[in-house]
């Protein structure tokens, strides 16, 4: 045993099949693992430091391949590996930990030289871009292009009093034909001096872009190089992190990509926990039991994340990283497609739609994950001619109430009126902790999470608006039940803004992707108003059931 090879001293019995990494609960073996992960950070200050900043860490419980030997008193015991993701305190080699797949931190190593060759060009760029004669060229560029915006300006509006003045003589009655003419004359001959005005500043702004171009042109040469290099290492890069998987086959990271979604990796694809574990097991012949990821410390400003909660791996860099690398493995099934029938309730029907009420843990529209959905349902009880038309959505998670059109034209109506922000909704939640105000706006812009979907993370700069009114219910035993009311409609916007420390800071209770696991998400959509093309305000309710 090595010393990444960490012992488990425990009498519980090892799950039947390997985690599913992208939904799980933790198998207890994992988190009797992560504690003694948990207790070398907090006994080693080198690390935890940075550790404290945010970092995700993961741990696999592992067997040898062959048999062993128990140890003396007859304690089976097990073994277990810690990796974290990307750096740690600026390095990849803490011996306690897994190594990286692919160390590209070696100082006079090909990513690390070329990366200094990428590193010189930027410097290159930036000295060209902030020296003293780019920086003329650009002021005088804007100087004339500016000179040329007023004269023409003030030239023209001299243009436009002329022809008021000569729209007026021309509405005296019995005008001579001599000062008709001589009218005519004043007007061709200003526009004639206002197309010499134009050339001559042309001409001067087309010097000054003449002398920049060379300038832009070289800097524009520089980048293209640069992009090229860049691609190329990365190519190179990924090319190198060469997984295994179970069966002992190998592939690297461009391979797996290109075979499972058409595309090259995305940045830092092999560097979060998952891969890492596994490939140092199936190195050293180990069989992977399962495996855990908890994050340590400070949450990351955009995203949620919370001290030592247990995360699921990251889809999509690990997805198809670790849909290779668990090729040979017996997997738990994805807890998500537990397909257990639950029923549908029907609000209301007319002839142009459906309101139903959606139970947690269903689907609204058929997604990736094999689960029931309230439009597979609603369609098996419609004539063939007939079919659910989306207006809306609620998350898989969320209950409550959601409306189906039955036909094209009530569709974009009902969807015009969403867009149009004239749906009155009210959703009803509980959330962790005490809120001390009674009343408020949360105004936070949202953006997907690219890298980590369907995550979304609060952008100040590229986010879309997002704003959500709440009201304080009642507050029972630390937890506050809120009624919340959706101003725009963003993915995960309710959760989100209560979840996130610019909002409320209060996690809804049972949110897993943005606080902590329980029994469902306690988020419910219980009321939708709105007025009908004959003028008539239609509402729905339904009843919480929490």
């Amino acid at each position: 045993m090595d010393n990444r090879t960490h012992p488990l001293k425990t009498d519980i019995a090892p799950p039947e099949r390997f985690t599913y990494p992208f939904c799980y609960e933790p198998h207890a073996l994992c988190r009797e693992a992560a504690a003694q992960v948990q207790q070398y950070i907090k006994e080693h200050v080198d690390i935890r430091e940075d550790a404290d900043r945010g970092k995700m860490f993961g741990v696999l419980i592992v067997q040898p391949q062959k048999p062993t030997i128990p140890p003396p008193g007859g304690q089976e015991g097990g073994l277990f590996l810690a990796a974290y993701s990307g750096l740690l305190a600026g390095r990849n080699d803490w011996d306690w930990f897994v190594p990286p797949v692919f160390d590209a931190q070696q100082p006079d190593g090909n990513f690390k030289t070329h990366e200094a060759e990428i590193s010189a060009i930027n410097k290159q760029i930036e000295d060209i871009e902030n020296n003293e004669k780019t920086k003329a060229l650009r002021a005088e560029l804007t100087q004339r292009r500016e000179e040329e915006r007023q004269a023409v300006a003030q030239f023209k509006a001299m243009m436009e009093k002329s022809k008021m003045i000569r729209d007026l003589r021309r509405m005296q009655h019995n005008i001579e034909p001599t000062v008709a003419a001589e009218l005519i004359r004043e007007s061709q001959f200003q526009k004639a001096e206002l197309r010499r005005l134009q050339k001559a500043h042309g001409a001067l702004v087309a010097r000054a872009e003449e002398a920049l171009r060379e300038v832009e042109q070289q800097i524009e040469s520089l980048k293209n190089k640069r992009r090229e290099m860049s691609d190329a290492l990365q190519r190179w890069l990924f090319s190198q992190y060469r997984m295994l998987n179970a069966k002992g086959e190998e592939k690297d990271l461009v391979d797996i990509f290109h075979d499972y979604k058409g595309t090259l990796p995305p940045a830092a694809a092999g560097d979060c926990c998952a891969p890492k574990l596994l490939q140092y097991a199936y190195q050293h012949h180990l069989k992977p039991v399962c495996m855990a990821e908890f994050w340590w410390g400070e949450s990351p400003q955009a995203e949620i994340r919370h001290h030592l909660e247990y995360y699921p791996a990251c889809r999509s860099r690990c997805l198809p990283i670790l849909t290779w690398m668990m090729q040979g493995l017996e997997v738990d099934p994805n807890p998500q497609e537990d397909c257990q029938h639950q029923a549908l309730p029907i609000v209301y029907e007319d002839s142009k739609m459906w309101v139903v009420d959606k139970p947690s843990g269903m689907l609204s529209v058929p997604g990736k994950i094999k689960r029931e959905s309230a439009y597979n349902i609603l369609k098996a009880r419609c004539r063939e001619d007939e079919e659910p038309l989306v207006v809306h959505r609620l998350d898989m998670e969320t209950s409550g109430l959601l409306i189906f059109a039955k036909d094209g034209d009530t569709q974009r109506w009902l969807q015009r009126l969403f867009e149009q922000r004239k749906v009155e909704k009210r959703y009803v939640a509980l959330v962790e902790g005490t809120i001390t105000s009674g009343s408020g706006i949360i105004d936070l812009p949202m953006r997907p999470n690219p890298l980590d979907r369907p995550r979304q993370v609060i952008d100040h700069e590229k986010g879309r608006k997002a704003v959500t009114r709440y009201e304080v219910m009642s507050i029972e035993d630390g937890i506050t039940r809120l009624a919340l009311y959706p101003v725009t409609g963003r993915t995960h916007q309710l959760r989100v803004h209560c979840a996130h420390t610019e909002g409320l800071g209060s996690p809804i209770v049972g949110d897993r992707l943005y606080g902590h696991p329980a029994e469902r998400l306690m988020l419910h959509c219980q009321h939708i108003s709105f007025v009908s093309p004959t003028g008539e305000r239609l509402q729905f309710n339904s009843e919480v059931p929490f």
